[in-house]
């Protein structure tokens, strides 16, 4: 353990040997830091892994420079299907430690394979179509790219639990169970997947309580089955016939001579019988009328039960889902994070990704923290570099006499790097040149307040002296 302060090791004094720190409270913290991260590591051993991430995140909460803390959550990530998170601290880990860093052996296996990345890029952009699909009603689509998904990442586990739980919105309750199970497999501690398990074990012992089991033999005038704890033992009701064609003939003039003899005697009395069968019948349609009424009436209750609990499911889906320009933020702020995993040099290309990301979407509830870690990591790495560039052209603009693409460059270089002050001042004098006294006043201020004791602060002093005689 090193000192806060100096970077000395520590002793067993309760404070530092060589600046005089006191240590006390920080030895306390680094061990309960410690703590948690033997915790995550032993949880990940046993592939308790939302157990890992919850205990790997509150060790870096109170010790961020823990490397191997940050490097194994980042392996948590990548084994549940999470390559963006997994990557994001990876590359955090590799700024706080530029050397000596196994985050840099896994960053490079993961570029050293363009189709492996693409594929889960691809993976990442279905599952959000998937998303969109189930925000907007359309299950089977939803269910489709899932699958596609789980094809080129089998250890996706969201879109594992996203599958199951459109299994379950279709009561399909035993495919529902066999993708938690591989939810299971990928993470044993996951509680959404335990409390889906809970809701399918359910469903199916309630199935299982409604069926009957049927046996019949072959030598038996009878069928019997189970229902419940009753044996039920019922005659069939028809025998199949046989082939025996003078029967037939036979049968079929016997028809002939009785039709004759029912219409001379027989059918006056039939009429009668029939209209007092039809009475008893309309009284006993009557009575199943009422008796289907009833039943409507309890059907309608289990719809009412049903609709709620498709509105619990429906909760559900909806913490998946995301909206459109969302996805599309998503999906920018990780073109710009390849775009600088693959030419950290090419400053105009990372630019270019940079500016297309909707900064107001960056600073939504919609966009996970670790999304928002990703975008300030590449943003604090990048930006120097990037305004450096951007001063270097707006300089050349300045000079050239080109005021407008002066202005546009220098106030980019100045956004990506707030320390580049001689930026900002060639950025005044570019709107003074141009006649725009207003601004340039604004940005003299401005120097004047950031850069306070410099050269560029007392020129600045006097242009305004100029500009407001």
């Amino acid at each position: 353990m090193n000192c806060y302060n100096c970077g000395v090791e520590l002793t067993e004094h309760d404070f530092c040997t060589n600046c005089g720190a006191d240590v006390v409270h920080y030895k306390k913290v680094i061990s309960v830091s410690n703590f948690y991260y033997n915790d995550g590591l032993e949880k990940a051993n046993v592939r308790d892994l939302s157990g890992a991430v919850v205990s790997l995140t509150e060790c870096l909460k109170l010790n961020k420079f823990n490397i191997d803390a940050r490097n194994l959550l980042g392996l948590v990530y990548f084994e549940m299907g999470e390559t963006v998170d997994a990557l994001s601290e990876w590359v955090i880990s590799k700024n706080l430690k530029p050397e000596k860093n196994i985050a840099d052996a896994y960053i490079e296996s993961v570029q050293n394979s363009p189709s492996q990345l693409e594929s889960l890029n691809q993976a990442i952009k279905k599952f959000n179509q998937a998303l969109v699909y189930c925000s907007q009603g359309s299950l089977d689509l939803a269910l489709i790219q899932l699958r596609k998904v789980l094809s080129v990442n089998p250890k996706f586990l969201r879109a594992h639990q996203l599958l199951a739980l459109l299994h379950m919105h279709n009561e399909d309750w035993e495919k529902a169970k066999r993708e938690l199970v591989k939810c299971n497999r990928i993470d044993i501690g996951n509680t959404r997947t335990h409390r889906y398990m809970k809701e399918v074990n359910a469903a199916l012992n309630v199935d299982d309580g409604l069926k009957s089991s049927h046996k019949a033999t072959k030598n038996e005038d009878v069928i019997k089955y189970q229902s419940g704890n009753e044996t039920i033992i019922q005659p069939l009701a028809v025998k199949e016939p046989g082939k025996n064609y003078t029967g037939l003939l036979y049968l079929l003039g016997g028809v002939v001579i009785g039709l004759a003899v029912a219409l001379t005697l027989i059918l006056p009395g039939r009429l009668q019988s029939l209209k007092a069968q039809l009475n008893e019948e309309s009284r006993s349609v009557g009575e199943q009328l009422d008796k289907k009424n009833t039943e409507l009436t309890d059907m309608q209750k289990q719809l009412d039960a049903l609709t709620a609990k498709n509105a619990d499911l429906s909760s559900e889906l909806e913490a998946y889902a995301g909206t459109d320009g969302t996805l599309q933020t998503v999906e920018d702020l990780l073109n710009a994070a390849y775009t600088y995993l693959d030419t950290p040099d090419d400053m105009e290309k990372i630019s270019q990704a940079l500016e297309g990301i909707d900064k107001d979407a960056m600073e939504s509830d919609t966009i996970s923290q670790a999304y928002k870690n990703l975008y300030d990591k590449l943003l604090e790495t990048a930006g120097p570099g990037i305004s450096k560039a951007y001063a270097d052209s707006g300089n050349k603009a300045y000079k050239a006499g080109d005021y407008d693409t002066a202005i546009q460059d220098l106030e980019k270089a100045f956004s990506y790097d707030e320390t580049n002050g001689d930026a900002l001042y060639i950025l005044g004098n570019a709107y003074k040149k141009k006649g725009d006294s207003k601004n340039a006043v604004k940005i003299y201020n401005q120097i004047i307040e950031l850069f306070p004791n410099t050269e560029k602060a007392r020129r600045a002093k006097d242009y305004l002296k100029e500009l407001e005689s």
